[in-house]
């Protein structure tokens, strides 16, 4: 069972850039949320309440101010900053002290999932004890994501970053599901070109042992990366469509923990207070009159 997580959300968002130069990309806002909110709340859906969310050097106090430790949503949270970015198996690697012995999940900050079945397929991929899990999601250009290749058990039989040629539509997610050996994997891992560990060169490791499987988003389902200025507004817009449209809130954290019942209506209150007056305050109230 996995019951920590990892928020990898340093990096330095050269694609969104000048808008990142000043604010990292994760605190920047998808409708009316900052953008961290959204992989944090798919870790909180999967019931995993102890987190690590990894930072830039020099910003943890512009997270601390909008998620200081979890307590006022029945989780953990820790933060470790990251001198500079080397790839995305460093995130264990730094968090080596966080997993201790123990399995765990890691999303990528920038990374947006939705959908009807999500909650039930996500707290299933924690029953991992073996091995490892990637999601999938289908796409239209696989030449511009790394792909992977399944077979009629979910095994993943074959793996490709950006391929020129097609091999499969199923394109790798950033949330990915790991044993408790992914530390001493990760330091196996030698540099690529471009100087950073390959999370491809990690789940290939895997694969050659024959662990590494599959968890397919399905039709009803979305998978977002808001990794440029176009994805982080057409997310933005997808989440306002649905907000206004249907009346309820994507990632309301606080709407997760009352739910599964981690916090009461006077903490629900009490952030109220904290965010002030505002539409969120308004929806916060509303679930507790």
């Amino acid at each position: 069972m996995i019951k920590k997580g990892i928020i990898l959300a340093g990096g330095k968002g050269t694609r969104m850039s000048p808008l990142t130069k000043a604010v990292n990309k994760q605190l920047l806002p998808i409708y009316d949320k900052p953008l961290i909110f959204y992989p944090l709340s798919i870790l909180m859906l999967a019931n995993i309440k102890d987190i690590l969310i990894i930072v830039n050097k020099g910003e943890l106090s512009q997270y601390k101010k909008i998620l200081p430790n979890g307590d006022n949503l029945g989780i953990k949270i820790t933060y470790k900053e990251q001198s500079k970015p080397k790839g995305l198996p460093d995130a264990f690697i730094l968090g080596e002290k966080f997993i201790e012995k123990k399995n765990v999940a890691m999303i990528l900050g920038d990374n947006f999932f939705y959908g009807q079945n999500l909650t039930k397929s996500l707290i299933q991929n924690t029953q991992l004890k073996k091995g490892a899990k990637v999601v999938l999601y289908k796409v239209l250009k696989p030449e511009s994501f790394g792909v992977a290749k399944t077979n009629k058990r979910n095994k993943i039989i074959q793996i490709k970053e950006k391929p020129k040629t097609f091999i499969s539509d199923l394109a790798i997610t950033g949330l990915y599901f790991f044993d408790n050996k992914v530390v001493e994997y990760a330091k196996k891992l030698k540099p690529s070109k471009r100087g950073e560990l390959e999370i491809v060169d990690l789940l290939n490791i895997y694969k050659r042992k024959n662990q590494l499987s599959a968890d397919l988003i399905g039709r009803g389902g979305a998978w977002l990366d808001t990794g440029s200025i176009d994805d982080f507004y057409k997310t933005s817009n997808f989440v306002s469509s649905i907000e206004n449209r249907q009346g309820f809130k994507i990632a309301c954290l606080e709407e997760i923990s009352l739910n599964k019942r981690w916090i009461s209506k006077k903490q629900i209150k009490e952030s109220i207070k904290f965010y002030g007056k505002c539409d969120y305050s308004k929806y916060l109230n509303n679930l507790i009159s």
